[in-house]
Formats: C-alpha cells, structure tokens, sequence
C-alpha cells in the first residue's frame, strides 16, 4: 500500500528519471563502444570524436601536464579540457575508455534532465510544467519537419518515413536548410561536455533563487562552495561559466533579498578562475566582437534573421512570449535574465566560428522551455476547444524534435583498431615517451594521437575554432616536411620540441598535407617501419644530434 502511494504521489518524478535515464544511457552508450579492441564510433560523431579521442589519451596514455592541445601542442591549451582530462584519469586507473566516457556523459545529460524539472517545477509549482519542460528539451521545438514533409510527402507510409529516416533534413550551416544543426540531440552525443555543464550552472542557478521562490533561507557557506564549483568550471566550459555568471549578475541586479550572496558568490568564483584566465590569456587568441544575426551574420537582413528564428524555434517563438504574458513579476525576471544570452548570442562573436554560439541559444531554451510548457498548460485547463489546441500545439512542438531523433537512433558505426590492434599506436605507445611530440603526416585519428602522443598539427579546423594561429603551423610544417636542407630541418624540429617525425606514403597524395621530401628517408635515422602501409617514424634527437 505505502508503495502504491509512494508512485501515485511521485509517478511524474518516476517518468522524468526515467526519461533522463533511458535517453541518458541510449544516446551515449550507442554513439561510442569499444569490442574487440576496436573503437566503433557513430558516424555523426566521426568528426568531433577525432578532437575528443586523442585530447581524452593525451591524459591516460600520455603526459598532458599542464595542458596542451593534443592536435597544436606548444601554447596554452584553449578547449574545455577538464571533462575530458578526467575520462582520461579514469582509462589510465584501468577503467576502458568507452565505460569512462559514456558513464560520465550518461550522469552530465540525466542531471540536466533532473534539473529542468526540478527548476520548472520550483519557478512554477507545477509538476506538469516541470516534465513539459524535459519533453520541449528531448524534441525540439524547430520547424525541421517543413523540410521533412518537403522530401517524404504524407503518405500511408509516413510513420515508417519517420522511423527508418537517417538523415537530418535540415543542417545548417553544415548543411542544407535553415534549421541548424544544433537544436537536435547531436550537439550532446558529439559535444560530451555540454550537458554536464550545462547541468550544473542550473543546479547553481537553482540553490540562488530557491529562497525567492520557495522562501527557504540558503546558509551563507552554500554559496562559497557554489563560488568555489562556478571557478572550477572554466575548463569544463567557459562560455558557460560567462553565461551562468551573466544569469548571476541579472538576479543581484533583479532580487535584492539574493543581492548580497550573489556578489560573494562571484567573488569567490572570480578568485578561482582568474589564474585559470591568466594561464590562458599567455597566447594571444580570438577577441570578442559585435557580430549581428548568428548564422545570417554573413548575409543579415532582417527578413532573413526572422526567418530564421521562426524556423529555428517554431511555436516557441509564440509560445515563449504568451508564457512571458502570463507569467507573474518573480517569473518575468527569470526569463528577461535568460532572454539576455539569447540578445548576446546573437550580437557577439565569442570565437573564430560564429556557429559555436550555438551554446548560447541551447541555454537560453533550458528554461524559454518552460514558458512554453506553462502557457500551454494554461490552455489545457481551460475549455474543451482550448484543451483540443493545447493537443495540437504539443505535437507540433515536438513533431521536429520526433523526427530529428530517429537520424541518431538510426546510425551507424565506423570501426577503428584501437592502439592494442594498430601495430603503429601500439609501437609508439612503448617505445616513446608520453611527453613525446610527433611532427605528422596524417590528420584525422593519427597513430600517435591514438596513443596519447601530441602531433605538431591536427586537423586544421579543430585548432582554428578555437583561436590557434593555423596559418603559421601549416606553414612551419610545410617548411619542415618540403625541404631537403638537413641543418634547416634540424633548426625547426628543435625550435618547435618535435621529437619524431612520422611519415605516411598515400597514393594519390593527400591534398591537406605540404610535400614530403626525401630528406627523412635518406639521412634521418628510421626508428620504425611499416612496410603494409608505407608508415615510417624518424628520430629527430639522434640524427640532429649528430648533425650538430
């Protein structure tokens, strides 16, 4: 009986944890594996795993102490390393990579689930706008099946259309459409990090308006260890730790019974994370600047700008404002707060690639969410006609965020030997140091990186997205690999700490990588050789050395 009257009483919060676990584990668990010793990847996750991977073994097989990118070793590293340096302890303690990895992005995306509800459930006493609020965030809102409709037409077999789609109708800018790529549940299968972070900026946010909201007096060392976890965050993630710290700034200005213990609070984060600041700012990198339209910026009108919001957020676009409306002051102060990161997404360009504002907008509508999930829940109490909309107004809500769902569900996975079958990983991994840097002929997945070894130059985009000079790596690295002066080669491998040389014979000849010349074949001392795959790794110390 006390059980029965345990779920009547607490079934939403039952369905929210079961929601947060079932997407939490099926997103992150079959996106990546490891069997047999191979890492199998889902292919929409290709790209950004090939950043992740070797950033994650530059701390479990290599030495990554203080951080450096993996792919651009020699400045201060300039990603959120911190999530990703601990899966890495976690593989190097003995836990495999995938388990490490999963488990701590399945915690990151079921506490965000968590705090959605309960955030709503608190601003607006509501159960029901609480799990609203998780649904709205599952299946969002944007108008992508426009381009769904436009390409499979209703039919008889439309459900089956829906269920066995691979494709994203919409992938802007990386693809067709207008609808961004961001809005779909990709960003947090790709970006592992996000979610976790995101979750505990709201836990944060949570804690300080809880006495506005539920009259509870929060004792003052709460908000010093909340100080303390914000300044730990700027290497979990930056752009989310100046959002949060916006979100604080906006509450001290709108609630003065919270004024005071906001400021302690970001003085002691400010304590915190100014040396983490300090380490950064010792290279120069991409400086903020007004940027008007998001991803229309190129080509802004405002025509354009407002068609793309109104594909972007669909009915929340409505919805969002008509929550505003009904909304009492206290809620209105919350939104206008979270309404300033949308203004400054879309006026501010915070790195090199405008599209990685994306962040932004996905902050913005953890809780712009919930306004739509409130006012819909107004028109569902009222009148059977009204109650017939709010139906109607929910499915389109959520009828992209459907769509959009079955293209992760429906991928595969590319297989890649992990550095126990890769012969050369495996060679580099035990006969090389950890601190080792690798002067590469390949991009994507190198054999070093696969062994927790730094490579003079990844993919060039990863490095350039986050405010590396690129242009003057791929240079030096032409000028290292094309020249047939030994002293000349010797003189930069030193100046830039490079300790081997791989070279990779492709036939025909990758396009991205300068030419090789033969200098490294005929006067380098070889260490390795591969003759299956034309792999050849040089020592740089011994045939300098006895050059000088």
């Amino acid at each position: 009986m006390k059980i029965k009257r345990f779920f009547l009483k607490n079934y939403i919060e039952i369905l929210v944890t079961l929601l947060g676990s079932l997407f939490g584990f099926f997103l992150m668990f079959s996106t990546f594996a490891v069997k047999s010793g191979s890492l199998f990847i889902a292919t929409k996750a290709w790209s950004d795993f090939a950043n992740h991977i070797p950033l994650i073994r530059s701390f479990s097989l290599g030495n990554n102490f203080l951080p450096q990118s993996p792919l651009f070793p020699g400045e201060p590293i300039k990603y959120h390393f911190l999530f990703y340096s601990i899966v890495g302890i976690l593989e190097n303690l003995g836990l495999r990579i995938d388990l490490a990895l999963n488990t701590l992005s399945f915690i990151g995306f079921f506490v965000l689930i968590l705090m959605i509800y309960f955030l709503a459930k608190m601003i607006f006493k509501s159960k029901g706008i609480g799990l609203l609020g998780v649904i709205f965030f599952l299946f969002n809102s944007s108008l992508s099946f426009v381009y769904f409709l436009k390409n499979y037409p209703l039919s008889s077999n439309t459900i089956n259309d829906i269920i066995s789609n691979k494709d994203f109708q919409s992938f802007a800018p990386y693809g067709k459409g207008i609808v961004s790529a961001f809005w779909n549940l990709n960003i947090y299968t790709n970006q592992r990090h996000l979610a976790i972070s995101f979750a505990l900026s709201l836990f944060i946010i949570y804690q300080i308006i809880k006495p506005i909201f539920q009259k509870k007096e929060i004792p003052t060392k709460i908000y010093i260890i909340l100080g303390i976890v914000l300044g730990l965050t700027f290497f979990l993630h930056l752009a989310v730790l100046l959002m949060t710290i916006i979100v604080i700034l906006c509450f001290a200005i709108s609630f003065s019974s919270v004024r005071k213990n906001c400021f302690l609070l970001l003085i002691i984060a400010a304590c915190i994370a100014l040396p983490q600041y300090l380490y950064l700012k010792e290279t120069p990198g991409f400086t903020p600047s007004f940027v008007i339209g998001f991803l229309t910026a190129n080509n802004f009108t405002f025509f354009k700008f407002t068609e793309f919001w109104i594909y972007n957020l669909g009915l929340s676009i409505i919805l969002i404002p008509l929550g505003f409306l009904f909304a009492n002051r206290n809620q209105k102060k919350i939104l206008l707060t979270f309404f300033m990161i949308f203004i400054i997404g879309n006026v501010i360009q915070f790195s090199p690639e405008i599209a990685a504002n994306h962040k932004f907008f996905n902050y913005f509508l953890l809780v712009g969410n919930m306004f739509s999930a409130y006012f819909l829940l107004k028109l569902w109490h009222k009148r059977l006609f009204f109650k017939s909309l709010a139906i109607i107004v929910f499915f389109f809500m959520i009828f992209g965020g459907i769509i959009d769902f079955f293209p992760i569900y429906n991928d595969t996975k590319i297989e890649l030997p992990d550095y126990r079958l890769n012969q050369d990983s495996f060679w580099i991994k035990n006969n090389t140091k950890p601190n080792s840097i690798f002067l590469n002929t390949t991009y994507l997945y190198d054999p070093a990186s696969l062994a927790g070894r730094k490579i003079f130059m990844g993919w060039p985009y990863f490095s350039w997205s986050n405010g590396y000079n690129t242009n003057k790596r791929y240079s030096d690295m032409k000028a290292m690999l094309s020249t047939n002066n030994l002293s000349y080669v010797c003189k930069l491998l030193k100046q830039n700490n490079i300790n081997y040389v791989e070279i990779k014979i492709q036939n025909p000849p990758d396009p991205n990588i300068p030419a090789i010349s033969n200098l490294f074949h005929s006067q380098f001392v070889r260490l390795y050789e591969n003759p299956n795959n034309s792999y050849f790794i040089y020592d740089v110390d011994s045939t300098c050395s006895a050059k000088e």
